[in-house]
């Protein structure tokens, strides 16, 4: 297999000729092929990518999975899993494994959440070497002042060392820890480390509840769902490192929705000039696309 075609990053890395405008419409019209990424879509299907393994070096060493341990039927599973992968992979371009074996120069950054259902990977085609990944709990941003996390780390990594010209955050349908987030007691006193983490989500959800306030508590979480990404990307420009780039326009910074229960995304991006960045501020956003 050839190495992937290089990622567009211009003024819209997302923008492709063949892409749907976002509608309020809740139908959704299939076209023939859509790209993204340099990755082809076909009537909404969405190509799956495999974590590579190189087959030769597996081949020629006898690779074998053991386990003293593991509930019965894992190894076997697992096993299978591998030899089937080994399988696809075999007299496929290794050359690219190489490279990226030195040294690793993804143009995209991607926030997402832990959800086993949601993959970005496999959402949106990236191949590996493209894309450098932070996976937590509804998929959260904390703001610059909450101090060290897991999250902040990788979002300095990525941006000053890897200099990575693209952010995305990530949500999608069904969130638990979204569901957590609205279900919380404002004068509750149970300790709990997803909720010490969720509560970074304060200010989506309460303009969730203010916006929805006469829908189903579903429908409250599936606006909070969206408005948590906003609110993610307000809180990535509280970080002067990344507000510096973004201001010069060496960084871009995009939202996306997932919703896994019709196949649909949703992608758009910050606008820094029309954002308000006080306190409860609202993003302005642009280059709006729904993929379905």
């Amino acid at each position: 297999m050839a190495v992937p075609p290089p990622i567009s990053v211009s003024a819209d890395p997302f923008a492709s000729s063949k892409l749907l405008p976002l509608s309020s419409s809740t139908s959704c019209i299939e076209p023939p092929s859509l790209t993204i990424f340099g990755r082809t879509l076909k009537k909404g299907q969405i190509e799956q990518t495999h974590f590579r393994l190189f087959t030769a070096l597996r081949r020629s060493q006898g690779f074998a999975l053991k386990a003293s341990m593991g509930p019965p039927g894992f190894t076997e599973k697992l096993d299978n899993k591998l030899e089937t992968l080994a399988e696809a992979e075999e007299g496929k371009n290794i050359e690219q494994f190489e490279n990226l074996a030195k040294a690793q120069a993804p143009k995209f950054m991607v926030i997402a959440c832990a959800d086993s259902r949601v993959c970005p990977s496999n959402i949106l085609g990236f191949q590996p070497g493209e894309a450098f990944m932070i996976r937590n709990i509804a998929n959260l941003v904390p703001p610059f002042e909450s101090g060290p996390s897991e999250t902040n780390a990788a979002l300095e990594f990525a941006v000053n060392t890897l200099q990575v010209e693209n952010l995305l955050v990530i949500g999608h349908s069904c969130c638990g820890g979204i569901r957590a987030l609205m279900s919380m007691q404002d004068d509750a006193n149970e300790k709990s480390f997803i909720k010490s983490w969720v509560v970074i989500g304060k200010n989506a959800r309460i303009k969730a509840k203010a916006a929805a306030s006469n829908l189903s508590f579903d429908e409250q979480c599936k606006h909070c769902e969206k408005e948590s990404v906003n609110d993610s990307l307000l809180n990535l420009l509280t970080y002067p490192w990344i507000e510096e780039k973004v201001a010069n326009e060496e960084l871009s910074i995009h939202g996306g929705y997932y919703d896994f229960t019709d196949c649909s995304f949703e992608k758009w991006t910050l606008d820094y000039r029309g954002t308000t960045l006080e306190e409860n501020g609202r993003i302005s956003a642009k280059n709006k696309i729904f993929w379905c």
